[in-house]
C-alpha cells in the first residue's frame, strides 16, 4: 500500500497561500480520507488492467512572455502544481458516490488529485494608474481544488478501441486582492526589471469562488501509425458551473511521435480544459519518448468573473464574447518517469472591443514517483 500523503506535505508554507489555507485544509484533508482507505475492487466492475501504483506531482506555468511582443496584456500569468494519486487509493463509499454521478465511468480505475494555483488578468497597458473602462479588468485568483479521475485504460474490441478518462473537481478559492495577484506581479516584475504594474487599485473586488467542474476524454479514438511513427486523437467535452467560471467546452487534440505514452495531451490550466497531470511512460525499447501535438477546442461562455466582474457588488466588468476558440501547438518529451512540455496557444478574442486574439506560452513538469 502507498503511503497516504499529508496536507502538510501539500500546502506549501509560502505568505502567497495564506488566503487559502483553511479552505485548502479542508479540501486536502478531504482527499487524504479519501487516499487512507483503500477500496474493495471485487464490490465494483473495474478496468482488468493492472493498476498504476505511482505518485504524480505536476508543474504548469503559462505567460504571455513566450510571444513575440514580450507584453503583459489579458491573460498574462497562471501557475498550478497539481498531484496525483495512485489507481484505487478511494474507499469503496466515495466510488460508488462518483459513479452515481451521470456519465461518470463506471468502470474505470479512480485517481484523486489536488492542486494549488493562482491565475492574473490585466488590461493591456499596465503602466496607466487610472481605471481603464474600454479594457479588461485588473483580476487576480487564488484557488485550491481536489477531485477524482476514472481511466478506463483501453476497453474490449466489443466495447470500442478506446481509453476514456472522466473528472469530477471541486474548487474553491477566492478573486481580488486577497488572491495576492498585485504582491506577486509586483514581485516578479521588481525582480527581472519590467515595468510597474500600477492599476491594481481598480482591480475587482474581493469575492469567494466555487465551481464544479465534469470533463470527458477519449484516447485513441482514432490512432494508427506511419513510416514508424505512432498518432492518435483525443476528443474532449466537459462543463464549469459556479460563481467564477461557467462554460461548455468541445475540442480535439492529435498528436504524432514515437512511444506515444498514455496519456491525455499537456496539462493547462482552467478555464481551458487541461490535459493530464498524469501519464503512464511507453518506452520499454528506448528509455526516451515524445511527440507533437496541435489542437482546437471550442468553448460557450455564460460566466467569466475576469470579464463580467463581481457577482455580488459593484466592479469593473466588460462585455464578454459568448464563444471563444483556442488552437493550440507544442511537443512532449518523456524520459524515464518526467515528462516536459510546451504548448503555444492563439486564443480568439474574449470581449467586446479587443481588437485581436491573444497568445500566449504554458509550460509543464509532470514527474512520477
Amino acid at each position: 500500500m502507498t503511503s497516504p500523503i499529508s496536507p502538510k506535505t501539500i500546502l506549501p508554507r509560502f505568505p502567497v497561500l495564506r488566503p487559502l489555507s483553511l479552505a485548502m485544509l479542508g479540501l486536502v484533508t478531504l482527499g487524504d480520507t479519501l487516499a487512507h482507505a483503500q477500496q474493495d475492487t471485487a464490490k465494483g466492475p473495474q478496468s482488468m488492467r493492472t493498476p498504476d501504483d505511482k505518485w504524480g506531482v505536476s508543474l504548469s506555468v503559462e505567460n504571455d512572455l513566450f510571444t513575440k511582443n514580450n507584453q503583459d496584456q489579458h491573460y498574462t500569468n497562471g501557475v498550478r502544481l497539481a498531484f496525483i494519486s495512485p489507481e484505487d487509493s478511494a474507499p469503496e463509499p466515495v466510488l460508488s458516490a462518483a459513479k452515481a454521478v451521470p456519465f461518470f465511468a463506471s468502470n474505470g480505475r479512480i485517481r484523486t488529485s489536488y492542486a494549488l494555483g493562482q491565475s492574473m488578468y490585466t488590461p493591456n497597458d499596465i503602466t496607466i494608474a487610472e481605471n481603464q473602462p474600454n479594457d479588461r479588468p485588473w483580476a487576480g485568483l487564488l484557488y485550491g481544488s481536489v477531485g477524482l479521475l476514472s481511466d478506463t485504460g483501453l476497453q474490449r474490441e466489443d466495447e470500442g478501441n478506446y481509453s476514456r478518462i472522466d473528472t469530477l473537481e471541486l474548487t474553491l478559492g477566492v478573486v481580488g486582492p486577497a488572491s495576492l495577484a498585485e504582491d506577486t506581479q509586483k514581485f516578479v516584475h521588481e525582480y527581472i526589471d519590467s515595468p510597474d504594474p500600477k492599476g491594481w487599485d481598480n482591480q475587482i473586488k474581493n469575492e469567494p469562488i466555487v465551481g464544479l467542474t465534469y470533463e470527458r476524454k477519449y484516447r485513441s479514438w482514432f490512432e494508427g501509425d506511419v513510416l514508424g511513427l505512432e498518432y492518435d486523437a483525443t476528443p474532449h467535452g466537459g462543463f464549469m458551473l459556479g460563481n467564477a467560471f461557467t462554460n461548455a467546452e468541445l475540442g480535439t487534440m492529435f498528436r504524432l511521435g514515437f512511444d506515444l505514452p498514455a496519456d491525455y495531451g499537456p496539462p493547462r490550466i482552467r478555464p481551458s480544459l487541461p490535459g493530464s497531470d498524469f501519464f503512464a511512460p511507453n518506452t520499454q525499447s528506448f528509455p526516451v519518448g515524445g511527440y507533437l501535438f496541435a489542437g482546437v477546442a471550442g468553448r460557450w461562455v455564460l460566466r467569466d468573473i475576469t470579464l463580467d466582474g463581481n457577482t455580488f457588488a459593484n466592479s469593473h466588468s466588460i462585455d464578454k464574447e459568448p464563444l471563444v476558440g483556442d488552437l493550440q501547438i507544442g511537443f512532449a518529451v518523456i524520459v524515464g518517469q518526467a515528462r516536459f512540455t510546451y504548448t503555444h496557444v492563439y486564443r480568439t478574442a474574449e470581449f467586446e472591443g479587443q481588437d485581436k486574439g491573444d497568445q500566449f506560452g504554458s509550460l509543464s513538469l509532470s514527474v512520477r514517483f
